[in-house]
């Protein structure tokens, strides 16, 4: 396929990934992809979850994993993705009006604990990634987490980054929690502008991803794990270069900044991955039970990858 043919491609899709293809690809103007964008909560993937909302404003009956779930099946049958942090994840992600889960956010303060020790929802807990989705979906929902924000700054390792094993004793910061707990520092600094720590512990926490390359060890210069170039969709929690370029993508935009030259061999990575049709091929996602699936089988073109690889190598190119 062409450019046009791939972008009839990618707009032939869920009002979820069809507005950010209208937007960010085609170029269209804001009246066309803000009148998708305005269909997410009446049709498609987005009216679905919305469906399935409990009356008392979580999902499946859970903050982080459905009601009764049993956690010694959960090797065998992988973490479920129902409950109602990885739903609010993904309402988000797909660029949801938030107004139309308007008194959502009471209602989780009202009857949604965390698992872990039965803490108050927006409060957070000790998990960076968990930290950093409630944070992010907080801002969204217009609920206080203030407290979130400033637990990344608490909670920041030596090395700049940080990892949700801390609470075992680890000081060594992982790939995963780092670029999670950015993310939720980036919706943080663009909901509110940040303070001078919030911004700072942002920085820090890029700085350990770009001196790595975004895939390297910094002591032996060696891929960190065979997961760098597995692109899947949904991310989830997962780390991997397209995932990691997509936020450096998102912070220059908002900091103003070109992209750091220490990328160039993660974005070669990313276009390696392109095939000869200009699609990328799904992966595989993590196991582990879903509403329903939101791309194709593992082997086949995906339009949700081919979107956020096409946009980001599209930035990266323009500068």
């Amino acid at each position: 396929m062409g450019i046009e043919d791939v972008h009839a491609w990618l707009r032939d899709s869920d009002p979820a990934l069809r507005w950010q293809a209208e937007r960010d690809l085609v170029g269209e103007p804001a009246e066309i992809w803000e009148a998708t964008r305005a269909r997410i909560g009446t049709e498609g993937f987005g009216a679905r979850l919305l469906a399935l909302q409990d009356a008392d404003g979580q999902w499946a009956g859970g903050a982080f994993f459905p009601a009764g779930f049993d956690f010694a099946t959960i090797e065998q049958t992988g973490q479920p993705w129902m409950a109602t942090t990885w739903t609010l994840n993904s309402l988000r992600e797909w660029g949801l009006d938030p107004a139309v889960l308007k008194g959502t956010a009471d209602l989780i303060a009202q009857n949604s604990r965390w698992e872990y020790d039965d803490l108050p929802y927006w409060g957070g807990e000790v998990d960076c990634c968990i930290n950093a989705w409630t944070l992010a979906n907080g801002l969204w929902l217009g609920a206080d987490v203030t407290g979130i924000a400033d637990w990344f700054v608490e909670h920041q390792l030596a090395d700049g980054g940080w990892n949700c094993e801390w609470v075992e004793g680890s000081k060594r910061s992982s790939f995963h929690s780092t670029l999670n707990s950015l993310k939720g520092l980036l919706a943080y600094d663009i909901a509110t502008g940040g303070t001078p720590a919030t911004r700072a512990v942002r920085r820090s926490g890029e700085e350990y991803l770009l001196q790595r390359g975004l895939f390297r060890r910094l002591s032996t210069g060696e891929p960190v794990g065979p997961w760098i170039d597995h692109f899947g969709y949904p991310f989830r929690w997962r780390y991997n270069v397209l995932n990691a370029a997509d936020y450096f993508r998102q912070a220059a935009v908002f900091d103003g900044v070109r992209p750091d030259p220490r990328m160039s061999d993660a974005i070669s990575l990313i276009r390696a991955a392109r095939q000869a049709d200009g699609t990328w091929l799904q992966a595989g996602r993590p196991p582990g039970q879903v509403w329903f699936e939101e791309d194709v089988p593992a082997g086949e073109p995906s339009k949700w990858l081919t979107l956020y690889a096409t946009r980001v190598l599209n930035w990266w190119s323009a500068s």
